[in-house]
């Protein structure tokens, strides 16, 4: 069968060997996917998948963002709308759209992704074009069909030792549930995501409250049941796994305001305040006090903030969240995380991790906030910048000042779940290469790169994520 991903992608000539010599060393490693979308039902139902464009497209916003850039309308990938306006439904339609376009994907790192998926999982040698489309979309179908290619089949194939969903606050985990009463042995644990009952700006807000009052016996009029209320979820989360809470800010703005100024400001929004500084004061104040939770109950603090969801409008009234509209942003650290830090950042206990969309902010501002703060450590380059340069750029900008024990090794983010051992294997494979650079450059002993290699593939994630 013919290859299409070389053995020796990603490594630089110059360096080739010793990027080898410790890829070697991890590439076969247990995956620990610490943050991620993927579906608990999939693993609650063990169902088959429906189909090749059900599995791989519609789902992944990386894709149907690159092709609706050039003229393809979600609709014709079987992207859902809102109000249940019709969409294609014909997997096989979806799929010949998608491989007549294929090309749009050259150099990008879903290319890297789809073609390590393509070889690895569907043993396809073949170039995916308008002509091969048809071939190469019976295999897979034919292949989704068998047993060993249910999840639960492919989760132990892909040898993932954990994977960490993420559901909102008000979800009743009831895959997660299944899974657990199920008795099968493969780890799926949940992640508090409350991003719904602490953005003012969030579709349904009041009524989210009112909810997340219902569903805790707690009093949600009021600051005090309103803070109870979190932990009493934080901790049925924690009942189904949960290691860690998830917050998707628009900023990383924090506050530190006295009790008697956060229930009044509290009561301000709870009544509906449209005053913007106070909705995005309250923003910040949360933040602060999820900060204190996680200080409290161990849950390690995900903080993804700078990115102007939903930048379309017309886009998010008819698909929705998530559907790739949303565009980083320039993004402040030293000064919006002050007041967080000055409450919580001397905790040796306490890990909050920082990701961003704005690389600028690596060496000036990240690296040297988790360099010195016991609190704060480094999440992995993220979403625009989960690719072989933003890897690279992640290591030169940080290492010099955060070092790499002040990061969090690697994790995937996805919705794509065929796509994650394509992504943690381009994470190694760039790892190696840095590795490889400093070994070469006498910055680094080969033994000691060795032992980073497994620690960033695998070691560091467990400890940051209390795995």
């Amino acid at each position: 069968m013919a290859a299409l991903t070389d053995p020796d992608l990603l490594f630089s000539p110059e360096t080739r060997s010793l990027a080898r010599a410790l890829y070697a060393g991890v590439k076969d490693l247990p995956i620990v996917s610490p943050h991620g979308h993927t579906d608990p039902r999939w693993y609650a139902l063990n169902e088959p998948f429906s189909d090749p464009a059900q599995l791989l497209i519609v789902p992944d916003h990386y894709i149907f963002r690159m092709l609706f850039s050039q003229g393809v309308r979600l609709e014709q990938l079987g992207v859902p709308t809102l109000d249940g306006a019709p969409v294609e439904t014909d997997g096989r339609a979806i799929w010949r759209r998608f491989a007549e376009h294929y090309y749009l994907f050259r150099g990008t790192p879903t290319r890297l992704w789809l073609d390590h998926v393509f070889e690895h999982l569907f043993d396809i040698g073949e170039p995916l074009t308008a002509a091969s489309a048809d071939r190469i979309y019976d295999t897979i179908a034919a292949l989704l069909q068998r047993d060993d290619y249910r999840p639960r089949a492919l989760f132990e194939r892909f040898n993932i030792e954990v994977i960490a969903t993420t559901e909102g606050a008000l979800d009743d985990l009831k895959w997660h549930r299944t899974i657990r009463d199920s008795g099968w042995k493969g780890r799926v644990v949940t992640a508090y995501r409350p991003d719904a009952v602490v953005d003012p700006d969030f579709e349904g807000f009041p009524a989210n409250l009112d909810r997340l009052g219902e569903i805790t016996g707690c009093d949600t009029g009021s600051w005090s049941g309103y803070l109870e209320a979190h932990r009493k979820r934080r901790a049925f989360f924690k009942e189904f796994g949960a290691t860690s809470s998830d917050h998707g800010h628009p900023t990383a703005e924090t506050a530190n305001l006295s009790d008697a100024a956060a229930q009044e400001l509290f009561n301000r929004i709870r009544r509906g305040s449209e005053d913007e500084r106070e909705r995005k004061l309250f923003r910040a104040q949360m933040l602060t006090e999820m900060a204190k939770m996680s200080r409290d109950d161990g849950l390690a603090m995900q903080i993804h903030p700078g990115s102007w969801r939903n930048h379309s409008p017309s886009v998010f009234r008819k698909f929705g969240r998530d559907k790739g509209f949303d565009i980083p942003t320039r993004t402040d650290y030293v000064s919006a995380l002050k007041p967080l830090l000055d409450c919580v950042g001397l905790e040796r206990d306490l890990t909050i991790i920082l990701f961003t969309l704005d690389e600028t902010s690596y060496a000036r501002e990240l690296a040297p906030l988790a360099g010195v703060y016991p609190a704060l450590k480094l999440g992995p380059a993220w979403w625009f910048h989960d690719s072989p340069e933003g890897m690279r750029r992640f290591r030169e900008m940080t290492t010099e000042t955060a070092g790499f024990y002040n990061t969090v090794g690697f994790n995937d983010d996805t919705r794509a779940f065929p796509s994650i051992p394509a992504r943690h294997d381009v994470a190694r494979r760039v790892d190696c290469a840095f590795l490889a650079r400093l070994i070469a450059e006498h910055r680094l002993r080969e033994e000691e790169a060795h032992e980073l290699a497994r620690e960033l593939a695998y070691s560091l994630a467990k400890k940051a994520y209390r795995l």
